[in-house]
């Protein structure tokens, strides 16, 4: 009895390649990678090596320590000085910080800057060297932690508008380019971040 022996035709893969390549392609272009963003802060530069310790007593005056533990209370102020806060309460507590309306000894000095306006005029300005330390604990919860750097951010973001307003007669955020880069000079986003602490006794 005769048997078929036709051969199977070999099935060619050498497009398949190609089209997990194109595949690919697609991939790359039709997809969005998530990018990390994180939150734009300005530190305080590093002393001189020069710089005695007398000096830098006196710039205490110019940071205010902001303590979040770990069960979401909030302590203001300095060691000895710290005082309980609402979350509520510290928008307007930073601002009257970094404003220091009053020329307070004990709040933050300030420095007369000259700037250079896009229409070519000169502004000076009361630039203060305030800063707002924020401190946790190690055991400080992520969205607590949030939450405080918001109202830090919002304070700034309204001294800026004020600014703005007085100056320009604008929000800041409606300013133009130039204009707005003058604005956040002379409001910078002074918040520094400590390394977190371990507080026993208070969280």
């Amino acid at each position: 009895m005769a048997t078929d022996k036709r051969k199977v035709q070999e099935i060619n893969a050498g497009s398949m390649a190609d089209i997990a390549f194109l595949l690919l392609i697609f991939f790359l272009v039709a997809t969005t990678m998530n990018v990390d963003t994180g939150i734009a802060r300005n530190l305080p530069p590093m002393p001189p090596e020069n710089q005695q310790v007398e000096d830098l007593k006196v710039r205490v005056r110019n940071v205010l320590p902001v303590l979040i533990n770990g069960r979401g209370d909030l302590f203001v102020g300095r060691a000895g000085e710290q005082e309980y806060l609402d979350i509520h309460q510290l928008k307007d507590r930073a601002k009257e910080f970094l404003l220091n309306p009053m020329d307070d000894p004990n709040l933050p000095e300030k420095e007369m800057q000259e700037f250079d306006l896009p229409d070519g005029s000169k502004w000076t300005y009361a630039v203060g060297k305030g800063v707002l330390s924020l401190q946790t604990t190690k055991d400080t919860q992520y969205q607590n932690y949030i939450m405080v750097q918001n109202e830090l951010t919002r304070a700034v973001n309204e001294i800026r508008d004020e600014v703005a307003r007085a100056k320009f007669q604008k929000k800041f955020a409606e300013l133009a380019e130039g204009e707005r880069a003058v604005v956040a000079k002379a409001v910078p986003m002074s918040i520094s971040e400590a390394e977190p602490r371990d507080l026993a006794g208070r969280n």
